[in-house]
């Protein structure tokens, strides 16, 4: 049995390791999951007098040490003066130090997102004048290298050993109760856990190098090791250990009261008890990953973090029992086969955990994507699409499985049935045994035979004592190895039994090849959670443009591109003010709002207002007129003093979809 299956093992080991590597092998800085939208002073801007601070906007909130807003002069001095602040929603800024020399000055931050991932960068601004500059490599690259290729791979691992852990012990609890007995199921189910507990413990090391330095060396850190046990990923990770020790109860119960216990009514109270308190675990261990991940921010959180539990354990019960499945097909011993009601048991949850799969991923890539156009602009979209088409491949799979199970005999019954007519005909056998046995003793019914009160030979007066007693042992070793092989070839023609339906054997090539497929598509899921949102990655490129721009150009006018999103249908799109010339005195502002494609397009009220903040002005509002689709323009805007002009934006979509998105930009 084990020759024939180790090279389709083999081959799974081989496709997990090789997909792994493929997605994850040589990787570049982890995409940011928080973008940088606006900044002050702009990205190669030129300012007459140096700024007191230097502020940052990024699309989400986002943790920052005293390190991780940092402003170094064309020496690579730092000039920062402070820890950076959070002034306003999602903008930090640093103070800097009064009477700043003129030319080039570097900005570098490293911070990490709301949802736990590493976000880095680095632009530069000048006064006066650009200039050289010795500042080279300024931003460690954050969550790159090899500590951002293995702490990938932690993560890939965590996600493999909790499916296997709460899809194995459901499928015993809920398909097949007799396998809390079956050895091969222990060990799926317990290695799973061990395969959990060890993953967590290594991100929770990888943590603190894996968001600063990105030096291996500084995975053993005491003191970064405190830091990250701070920050909400650390909790989680730590809460996710708690509830790993309750599911080593949980598992010592299931494997052993449970499984030694006889078929009633104290049994079935105890099973209510364990998928009771299996499910809280479950939901808890799910939960350390909806609450620090993507579902943690942005849109809906309070929605979107149980909906990423139920998908978490819809995941989980559907390929985690596969697995369980899997084994108990290949591995269950010839006398304990695997039943038909516990293969059609299982077919029933695989079906129900599809549906909330369905489910929670469309709501979950409405979220994530935002449009259409996303699926296959954004490497998120085309994760996304791969996603899709692997679960597709599944479930046609599945369905072939499905038909396999409809036409499965128990094996269980056939086995039982032919151990009763085995038992039935062993008297008879050990009868003939006997009677061949004294035929044996004395073939010709003379002198050759044996004297039963000396036990010596009758023609040589018992001259062969010393040989009897050799003899004697000789046949007790050949009566073991004769029941050895006796019981090797019953296991023999208990397994040929059990394998005989040829439904079974289709049963177990196509569950093989689900099991491959998701094994990939564990891989792809665990890219997913790694890469950038298709809402977020289009947000930043929306306002890359602006940030890039100089706030006046030859002919001193202002353009600033905002994303906006209200939550609503239709409440996606970008606005665009123009400001001219954008100088001290009555300017013009024109502003246009378009849709995700580019089209002009009405909202029911737009509004703007501007502050300097530096010295208390504002918020002055500007009453902008319609002129036409989704153009309005105001004339005679007054700016009184030059400075860091923050310009916001109030759109309307609809009577109660409403947000107001904000830039800062130098004027004057």
């Amino acid at each position: 049995m084990t020759r024939t299956i180790t090279p389709r093992l083999r081959a799974l080991v081989l496709l997990l390791l090789a997909v792994t590597g493929a997605l994850f092998a040589g990787a570049a800085p982890a995409s940011a999951h928080a973008a940088l939208t606006g900044s002050a002073p702009a990205q190669g801007v030129v300012v007459d007098e140096a700024p007191s601070q230097v502020s940052l906007t990024f699309s989400e909130k986002v943790a920052m040490n005293d390190d991780s807003l940092r402003v170094l002069d064309p020496r690579g001095g730092k000039v920062e003066v402070g820890p950076p602040a959070n002034v306003s929603g999602t903008t930090y800024a640093v103070r800097l130090r009064s009477g700043l020399g003129k030319g080039t000055y570097t900005v570098t931050y490293q911070v990490v997102s709301e949802d736990s991932h590493p976000v880095s960068g680095a632009y530069t601004f000048s006064v006066g004048a650009p200039s050289r500059t010795t500042v080279v490599g300024a931003g460690t690259a954050a969550g790159g290298g090899a500590v951002g290729a293995l702490y990938a791979f932690g993560r890939y691992v965590s996600y493999a050993g909790f499916i296997v852990l709460v899809g194995g012990a459901a499928f015993v609890l809920a398909c097949w109760q007799r396998g809390s007995g079956v050895r091969a199921l222990q060990r799926l189910v317990v290695g799973g856990w061990l395969t959990l507990t060890a993953a967590t413990l290594w991100l929770l090391l990888l943590r603190g190098a894996y968001t600063t330095t990105g030096s291996l060396g500084d995975a053993f850190d005491l003191g970064l090791l405190g830091e990250v046990l701070h920050t909400k990923t650390g909790a989680t990770l730590v809460s996710r250990l708690l509830l790993l020790s309750a599911a080593a109860l949980f598992i010592a119960v299931l494997f052993g009261a449970h499984a030694k216990r006889e078929e009633g009514a104290e049994k079935r109270d105890l099973t209510f008890g364990l998928a009771t308190g299996g499910g809280v675990v479950a939901a808890g261990l799910a939960a350390s990953w909806a609450m620090a991940e993507h579902a943690s921010t942005g849109l809906q959180p309070d929605i979107a973090m149980p909906v990423d539990i139920v998908h978490l354990l819809a995941v989980a019960a559907w390929l985690g029992g596969l697995a369980a499945l899997l084994v108990a097909l290949y591995r269950a011993p010839a006398g304990t086969p695997v039943e038909a009601g516990a293969v059609h048991r299982f077919s029933r949850l695989a079906f129900g955990s599809v549906l909330a799969l369905v489910a929670t991923g469309v709501y979950q890539s409405w979220r994530q994507l935002g449009s259409w156009a996303a699926f296959t602009g954004t490497r998120y979209g085309q994760l996304l699409l791969v996603k899709i088409a692997l679960v597709a491949l599944l479930v046609g799979i599945a369905w072939t499985s499905r038909r396999w199970t409809g036409r499965l005999v128990d094996a269980h019954a056939v086995v039982q049935a032919v151990q009763t007519v085995q038992t039935a005909q062993q008297p008879g056998k050990e009868r003939t045994a006997a009677s061949g046995d004294a035929r044996g003793s004395d073939p010709d019914g003379a002198g050759g035979g044996r004297d039963a009160a000396t036990g010596g030979d009758r023609g040589t007066g018992g001259d062969r004592d010393t040989g009897a007693g050799e003899t004697v042992t000789g046949d007790g070793k050949r009566a073991a190895q004769l029941a050895r092989q006796r019981a090797a070839v019953d296991a023999a023609r208990r397994k040929r039994l059990r394998d005989a339906d040829p439904n079974r054997f289709g049963l177990r090539r196509s569950v093989l090849a689900e099991a491959g497929v998701a094994v990939v598509l564990l891989a792809v899921t665990t890219a997913l959670t790694q890469t950038e949102p298709g809402r977020t990655e289009q947000a930043a490129e929306a306002a890359a443009p602006s940030s890039a721009t100089s706030p006046a150009d030859s002919s001193g006018a202002l353009t600033l591109d905002m994303p906006f999103d209200t939550g609503g249908t239709g409440g996606r799109g970008l606005i665009r003010v123009d400001l001219d010339p954008a100088r001290v005195g009555a300017n013009e502002l024109r502003l246009s709002v378009r849709r995700p494609d580019g089209r002009a397009f009405d909202v029911p009220e737009v509004k703007v207002a501007l502050t300097l903040e530096a010295k208390r002005l504002g918020p002055l509002p500007v009453a902008p007129d319609h002129v036409t689709t989704g153009h309005w323009a105001a004339s005679g805007v007054q700016i009184p003093v030059a400075g860091d002009w923050r310009v916001a934006v109030t759109v309307r979509t609809s009577d109660i979809d409403q947000v107001t998105v904000s830039k800062n930009a130098q004027i004057g």
